[in-house]
Formats: structure tokens, sequence, C-alpha cells
């Protein structure tokens, strides 16, 4: 059950975003589309109150807990840099903004842009593992809760592996070289909740 409403979630992030959008740039209505882009944090919001009823209705504490503390966690760290990322290209291809800002590829941008990166994976495991141990205490049942430690465990690695970006290229920049004019979304693809939240 908890399994599908963080799926239904992560389908509504981008209907509303995409809405949002398709709103503010063609349609050409600014106050309905910045009300939907508004709307965009409440869908972290459903996904932790049905998160808080499943446990207080006493289910035991498994997979799909965790799935949800991690989802809401890179959410909440990456995704004002995906509305940001989309509101670049709606903006470029419907009301003649600038192009796409694309990642460094090299030098100190490329460097500074993946520490910034790892700061948000950072900041995403700290969410995501607060929410576990806020889950944890709430449950107060050590053998109910025994899978969300382990969920702590693997956002952990998960956060391990990431460093390995800003580290290798901190000791071994990359040259220097002009932008790329396009980019995958910050985060996304990167979320160990398999979320496809941009990196």
């Amino acid at each position: 059950m908890l399994i599908a409403v963080i799926a239904a979630c992560e389908i509504g992030f981008w209907v509303v975003l995409g809405a949002g959008l398709l709103a503010r740039y063609p349609l050409r209505m600014r106050r309905l589309g910045a009300l939907l882009l508004l709307c965009v944090p409440l869908i972290d919001a459903v996904l932790l109150a049905a998160t808080v009823l499943d446990l207080r209705r006493g289910a035991e504490a498994g997979f799909a807990h965790g799935l949800s503390a991690a989802y809401l966690g890179y959410s909440i760290a990456f995704g004002h840099s995906m509305v940001r990322w989309a509101d670049e290209r709606f903006a470029h291809r419907f009301a003649g903004g600038p192009p796409p800002r694309g990642k460094p590829r090299g030098g100190r941008a490329r460097t500074r842009y993946e520490w910034r990166e790892f700061g948000k994976a950072a900041a995403a495991t700290a969410i995501a593992c607060g929410l576990l141990v806020g889950m944890i205490a709430m449950v107060g049942d050590a053998e109910r809760t025994a899978a969300l430690w382990a969920w702590a465990a693997r956002l952990g690695l998960v956060l391990a592996i990431w460093a390995i970006w800003p580290v290798s290229h901190t000791l071994w920049p990359a040259k220097e070289q002009e932008p790329a004019p396009e980019q995958e979304p910050e985060g996304r693809s990167a979320s160990p909740a398999g979320s496809g939240r941009p990196r």
C-alpha cells in the first residue's frame, strides 16, 4: 500500500510541476502557474502523513517505510533544483529565456558543482535519517522498527559512494571546458529510493 503511495507521489510531482509550468509559460496564466508550483511541496506532506498513519495503525516498519523516508529526504533536498531545472527549460522554449545552464565540464567550477551536489545529498541523508529516527521513536518497539536501522546504514553507504565524485574532482580536476548546453536533472537518478529525482 505505502509503495503505491510513493509511486503516486512521484507521478504527482511531475504532473503538478508540468501543469504549473504549462500554465506559467505556454498558457500565460502566471497566477495559476505560481499556485500549482506552490503545491509541489504538498505532495511530500501527503507521503509523510500516509507513512505516519500507517505506523500509527500498528504496521511493522519495513522496506516501504524506509523507502518513504529516503524519498522524502531526497525530494526535500533536491526539489528546488528540480523545479529550477525544469523552469529554465520551459522559459527558454516558450518565453524566449536564455539557454539552460549546463553543468561545468572541468576546472574549479566543476569541483564546486560536485561539492554542492554532495552537500545536497548530505542534507538529504540527514533529513531521511532524522525521519527514520522519528519513526523509531514514535513506534517505540525495537522489534517493529529493525528494518529502519538498516535503511540508515544504506543511506550512509550511498552518501559515501557519492563522495567519490567531489573528492576525485578535487584531487584530479578535469581540464576546464565550455559548459554543456544541457544536463540531466540534479540528483533524481541517484536517489536510493529510485525515485528518479535529479542529481
